[in-house]
């Protein structure tokens, strides 16, 4: 085999690879990634970056809420009457997990809420034995069990398993489907969203 076929050949593979599972960089603390200024972005940094592209002016301003989720620009738009207040990043679902579209209403508010499917695998005195699991998908290790996801303020759309909360923000769509925002951001649109505040996702 030539080095040609050979680095063809792995090149292949990687890309098959990549297809096949959820590259679990993306949860790395010691990821990096290449910022819009050509700056290098690591993960402790890279949610206030977001915050920092985030903004509320909502305070004392009357009207009913309503939310617009953008996904093509990766942004949560606060309404009170037809007056946009704020505005948020976000990070919706990765690729075969996408934010479903439509127009929902909050069902759900919960500010200590945890995933019932994803999460870790630990042992009893909570310390993680694997990482990023699918709950009654993977195999539990011997001694472990089940610990959710955090999800902080959570606000369910309609009957869906899909939500607003807080996370981190990658800079491109990194969830299971739920809309990720920085926490600044996230407590401020929870505590303005009363129950059945519409909720819209668009392309």
């Amino acid at each position: 085999m030539t080095r040609k076929d050979f680095l063809t050949l792995a090149t292949a593979a990687v890309l098959l690879s990549g297809c096949a599972s959820y590259d679990r960089r993306l949860n790395d603390k010691k990821t990096s990634y290449l910022g819009t200024d050509g700056s290098i972005i690591y993960r402790s940094s890279a949610s206030t970056l977001a915050d920092k592209n985030s903004y509320w002016d909502g305070d004392g301003v009357d009207g009913a809420s309503s939310i617009v989720i953008s996904l093509s620009e990766q942004t949560a738009s606060f309404y009170k009457g037809t007056k946009l207040v704020g505005v948020s990043a976000i990070s919706s679902g990765r690729e075969g997990f996408g934010t479903p579209t439509g127009a929902y209403k909050i069902s759900q508010k919960n500010p200590n809420h945890v995933s019932n499917l994803y999460g870790d695998f630990v042992n009893a005195q909570g310390d993680v034995l694997v990482k990023d699991v699918t709950n009654g998908k993977d195999p539990v290790p011997a001694g472990g069990k089940f610990a959710g996801a955090p999800m902080p303020f959570f606000m369910r759309l309609g009957k869906t398993g899909v939500g607003l909360h807080q996370g981190f923000l990658p800079g491109v769509p990194d969830s299971h489907g739920c809309i990720r925002m920085p926490e600044r951001m996230v407590k401020i649109f929870f505590e303005n969203a009363p129950m059945g505040t519409p909720v819209t996702v668009t392309r």
